[in-house]
């Protein structure tokens, strides 16, 4: 007689375990490349959104700054641990020398490791974080975006908005205050002054108030030199401030109206393609002939209905608008208009 099968033995309460357990060492195996792999405070990088896809974002990004990265910078080098402390095998006499060795064999060790840039989860969809290692992101950016801007050469097809993050801190309001003092000083302390302008944009986030968040940066801004103004127009300086969940990136840029708040859809196209085009008294939409004669077009349905002109919105998320309805999260407006609405994880506003 065949001995009966034995079953293994369930738990207490007869669940079994589920796969929580093996998160742990899945996430630890992720992080054995050295570095962070998720965004927080005290980093350096470069903040994309992108079109419902984040892997080709990341290609792109890849693609984009080590191609401007070796331009400005060479050809990325790695760091040989063997190479650099061949020479300090005679230093080993005491115990601090050979403390100081091994610490900085430790620390060679890792940032072997690390990459220039190297992408990481932003807690937020749509958004990829790549962090920066020995690059100064804000001047990265504004070389690529005056390049594009002058050559007119589309170079991505889902990256959308590509913004530098000079510096990483808690999204809480005393750690910003805190950390924004002392950040802002090389635009904006005496002697150095400038007009500004503040944006703001909030992702995952529901405890920061903007008016208050604003209205304290602009305080600090005021205090480092009073001679510091506002201007929503055409400013010098262009204070961006992105929250993600529990964590606050700044930055502090140029040229953000004349980049087209740094859309690198936008930014390549000609200003005969990005100006809307004007409508007529009774609603209906007009077009330039090329003898510079206005042409009436008549509406297909028949209905005398006014047509709005096509803002400048990002390519892929355009949806139809009212007068009383924001767009959803990730649209952009016009660039001349002072402030942002999205959707309720998402919005921008700007210093008013």
């Amino acid at each position: 007689m065949a001995a009966p099968v034995q079953q293994s033995p369930q738990p207490v309460g007869g669940k079994r375990k589920g796969k929580a357990q093996f998160l742990p060492a899945k996430r630890a195996r992720r992080c054995d490349a050295g570095g962070p792999r998720q965004l927080e405070p005290g980093l350096q990088g470069i903040l994309i959104t992108c079109n419902m896809n984040e892997r080709k974002c990341v290609e792109e990004a890849y693609s984009l700054l080590n191609e401007y990265g070796d331009d400005m910078y060479g050809p990325e080098k790695f760091i040989d641990k063997d190479q650099q402390h061949s020479g300090s095998e005679g230093e080993d006499d005491d115990v601090e020398a050979a403390l100081k060795k091994e610490v900085g064999d430790i620390k060679a060790s890792t940032e072997k490791k690390l990459r220039r840039f190297q992408s990481m989860e932003s807690g937020a969809n749509n958004v990829v974080f790549i962090r920066t290692l020995g690059i100064e992101p804000e001047k990265l950016v504004h070389h690529i975006l005056q390049d594009m801007y002058k050559t007119k050469k589309k170079k991505t097809r889902v990256i959308l908005r590509m913004l530098p993050i000079s510096g990483t801190c808690k999204a809480f309001l005393e750690d910003m205050k805190k950390y924004a003092e002392t950040f802002l000083e090389p635009w904006f302390k005496a002697p150095n002054k400038g007009t500004f302008q503040i944006v703001y944009k909030s992702r995952n986030n529901s405890h920061m108030n903007r008016e208050e968040v604003i209205k304290e940066l602009a305080g600090i801004v005021g205090s480092l030199n009073s001679e510091n103004k506002v201007d929503l127009t055409n400013p010098e300086y262009t204070v961006v401030v992105e929250i993600i969940k529990a964590v606050c990136c700044l930055s502090v840029v140029k040229d953000y109206v004349l980049f087209r708040k740094y859309n690198l859809q936008e930014i390549v196209k000609s200003a005969k393609d990005s100006q809307p085009q004007p409508k007529l008294g009774n609603g209906k939409e007009a077009k330039l002939e090329p003898d510079g004669k206005l042409n009436q077009s008549e509406p297909s349905d028949g209905n005398n209905q006014q047509v709005a002109p096509e803002s400048s919105e990002e390519p892929g998320q355009r949806k139809a608008r009212s007068e009383t309805q924001a767009g959803s999260e990730g649209e952009d407006k016009s660039e001349l208009e002072s402030q942002d609405s999205e959707g309720p994880e998402s919005k921008e506003n700007e210093l008013s």
